[in-house]
C-alpha cells in the first residue's frame, strides 16, 4: 500500500470514507456509518470502512466484537439498522433475494472449520457450488474445475477423501478451494488459521497471498492471530467498540500509539480493553 497512507483515528472516519471514495483506486465494498443491534447488543455502532479491489484487509480485534457480523453485512446475510453499504458502487441495504443470490456470486466464504459436508468425498464438496449455482456446465466440465481448484490449494492427492479421513489444515485448504471454485472478485475469510499449529498457519497465510496473486481476488480476513495479519495484510483495521477505531499498513499498526490497539496486538491482560474504556 501507499507510504502516505497514516493510521486512522476514530474521530477522522467520516472524513476518511469521502477521500477514500474520491481516491483513484477502486473502492468494491463501503461501510457509511453503519449501526446493528442483535439481542438488545449494539454490534455495529456508527462503522465506516472502505475496502478496495485487489487488497488483502485484515480484520482485528476481540471475540464478539462485531467482526463476523460485518463480514455477515457484506453479503446481506445481515442487514444495517443504519446506515449504507454499498458493493461495487451498488447500495445493497434493501436488496431482495434475487438480487442478493447475484450479489453472492462475486464472494467466496472461508468458514472457521472449513464447514465441509461429511457425507461428501473433498472432491464432491468442492463441486457442490457449481452443481448447485453453474448447472449449464457438463460434468466433465465441472470435474476440470474442481481439480485446477484442488491443484492451486494443493489438495488434489485428497480428492476422494471424507473429511473425515483428512487434517484440519486440509480441511481449511479445501474449504478455501470450494470457496474460489466458481471463480469470485472477493474472498472472506472467518478465522483461517483458528487451531492449527504455527507451520500449517503459515501455509494457509502463503496460500491467501498465492490466490491474490494469481486471482487477483479482493481478500477481507478475520483474524486473533498477529503474525498471520502481519504477514498477509496490505492494511489493518482494529474494531472494536462497533466500530473500526485505527486502520494502517503492518508496519503502522506495529508502531501505533494508540493504547486501544497496543494492549491488543501485544496481548497484554492489563489495559483500556479490560478495563472496559470506550474510544469517545
Amino acid at each position: 500500500m501507499s507510504p502516505e497512507k497514516t493510521c486512522t483515528s476514530i474521530s477522522s472516519q467520516e472524513e476518511k470514507v469521502k477521500e477514500e471514495l474520491s481516491s483513484s483506486k477502486e473502492p468494491v465494498i463501503v461501510f457509511k456509518n453503519v449501526h446493528k443491534t442483535l439481542s438488545g447488543r449494539k454490534v455495529l455502532n456508527g462503522l465506516n470502512l472502505t475496502i478496495y479491489r485487489g487488497e488483502t484487509f485484515v480484520i482485528i480485534g476481540r471475540s464478539g466484537t462485531g467482526k463476523s457480523v460485518t463480514l455477515k453485512h457484506m453479503i446481506g446475510i445481515l442487514k444495517p439498522d443504519e446506515g449504507e453499504i454499498f458493493v461495487f458502487g451498488k447500495k445493497i441495504n434493501n436488496y431482495g433475494k434475487k438480487e442478493l443470490i447475484e450479489l453472492r456470486k462475486h464472494f467466496g466464504v472461508l468458514f472457521q472449520s472449513g464447514a465441509l459436508l461429511n457425507s461428501l468425498t473433498v472432491g464432491e464438496n468442492v463441486a457442490l457450488p457449481l452443481l448447485e449455482h453453474e448447472r449449464h456446465l457438463s460434468r466433465e466440465e465441472i470435474e476440470r474445475i474442481v481439480d485446477e481448484k484442488l491443484a492451486m490449494v494443493e489438495m488434489l492427492h485428497a480428492k476422494h477423501n471424507y473429511p473425515s479421513e483428512i487434517s484440519g489444515g486440509m480441511k481449511k485448504r479445501a474449504g478455501l478451494a470450494r470457496a474460489i471454485v466458481r471463480n469470485p472478485e472477493i474472498v472472506l475469510y472467518d478465522e483461517p488459521t483458528s487451531g492449527l499449529d504455527p507451520i500449517m498457519s503459515n501455509s494457509i497465510n502463503e496460500l491467501i497471498l498465492s490466490l491474490q496473486k494469481k486471482l487477483g481476488i479482493t481478500s477481507i480476513v478475520v483474524t486473533h492471530d498477529m503474525n498471520s495479519a502481519y504477514m498477509i495484510a496490505d492494511r489493518i483495521g482494529m474494531h472494536y467498540g462497533g466500530r473500526i477505531i485505527e486502520i494502517g499498513t503492518p508496519e503502522e499498526i506495529r508502531n501505533t500509539k494508540s493504547p486501544i490497539v497496543r494492549q491488543f496486538i501485544e496481548g497484554r491482560v492489563h489495559g483500556p480493553i479490560t478495563e472496559g474504556k470506550g474510544v469517545g
